[in-house]
């Protein structure tokens, strides 16, 4: 059992402190992963000094309701990091003005995108119904320990910039990521077949040494997603099958992502058609093949699939390619 938890309203502060020790902790991580030199206890006095035009310590402290002398130390720390000045008042020389540095000026614009992430993930963290003060601290814990906050962090900031999401082609070490991923997929909507688990338990062999693809999410070096382009016949015609996205990572647009992937790729290799199968059910994934170019197209007589309802093909394909 957690003691601090265990002590109750009389731990109240101690607690607040070790929450307050572990999200600064977390946010270093952020800054470090993303290569950012920044320390977040210096976040409140940099905010007031970029929020304001060359304020003096004694406005920091003010403003903060912090001490001279803590303000005095954060000052120094950013001085010597480069990123503020202190420059002489314009009419009282004994006064003494803070502003940004260039270097800081630039730091701002860097920053501030991953500071509405870290802003919009408390929000989602902390909107909790308690009764208490230390109801709602047990509950927020329990959210870090399902996931931390860095990660829910990161995977804000990743789907707000998507630079950090990575597709990668298949290598025998995400074979057991494919498999999951797609069970998962079809336990949530339909049934799993003995054929799905012997595809899913062999993409080497139905897939890729059939000369098909399979294209992987990778997000903080996570497999979080995944998609296959299957041969079809010996036309060039390929299958888009098998796309399937972690329960945690859906309503990110990574089968977006990855839906896009195919469709560049199938225009890369210079495919001949790129068809695939799907169900009515499924109505808001019909509604993003519509969107990014899939057309109905009739059904055979025995399809592949026993859920599969829809047949559709993407008719930007011949366009493309005669633009290459």
């Amino acid at each position: 059992m957690d003691a601090l938890q265990g002590i109750g309203d009389l731990g109240i502060g101690s607690r607040l402190k070790r929450l307050s020790e572990y999200m600064m902790k977390e946010t270093q991580i952020v800054y470090d992963l993303l290569n950012i030199d920044f320390d977040p206890y210096l976040f409140p006095v940099f905010k007031v000094i970029r929020n304001k035009t060359k304020v003096t310590n004694t406005t920091i402290s003010k403003s903060l309701k912090i001490s001279q002398p803590a303000t005095t130390q954060t000052i120094n720390k950013l001085v010597n990091k480069g990123l503020i000045e202190i420059i002489e008042h314009n009419t009282d020389r004994r006064k003494k003005v803070i502003k940004l540095s260039s270097k800081g000026e630039e730091l701002i614009v860097n920053i501030e995108p991953l500071w509405k992430s870290i802003e919009h993930t408390i929000k989602v963290y902390t909107a909790l119904q308690s009764n208490s003060l230390i109801e709602h601290m047990n509950i927020l814990e329990e959210k870090f320990i399902h996931k931390s906050f860095s990660e829910a962090i990161l995977e804000h900031y990743t789907m707000k910039h998507k630079n950090l999401l990575e597709i990668v082609q298949f290598e025998e070490m995400y074979a057991s990521s494919f498999y999951k991923l797609n069970i998962e997929w079809l336990e949530t909507y339909f049934t799993v077949e003995p054929y799905d688990k012997e595809v899913l338990s062999n993409p080497q062999k139905y897939i890729i040494h059939k000369g098909g693809y399979i294209f992987f999410a990778k997000l903080n070096n996570n497999i979080v997603g995944t998609v296959a382009l299957m041969p079809f016949d010996d036309f060039g015609t390929f299958e888009l099958t098998k796309m399937a996205v972690s329960p945690d990572h859906r309503g990110h647009k990574i089968g977006q992502q990855l839906l896009l992937q195919c469709i560049d790729f199938a225009v890369e290799k210079q495919f001949e058609r790129l068809i695939l199968y799907s169900s009515r059910i499924l109505e808001n994934a019909i509604y993003i093949y519509r969107k990014y170019g899939f057309i109905e197209i009739p059904m055979e007589e025995n399809p592949p699939y026993k859920r599969g309802n829809i047949k559709m093909e993407y008719k930007g394909l011949k366009m493309k390619k005669s633009l290459l």
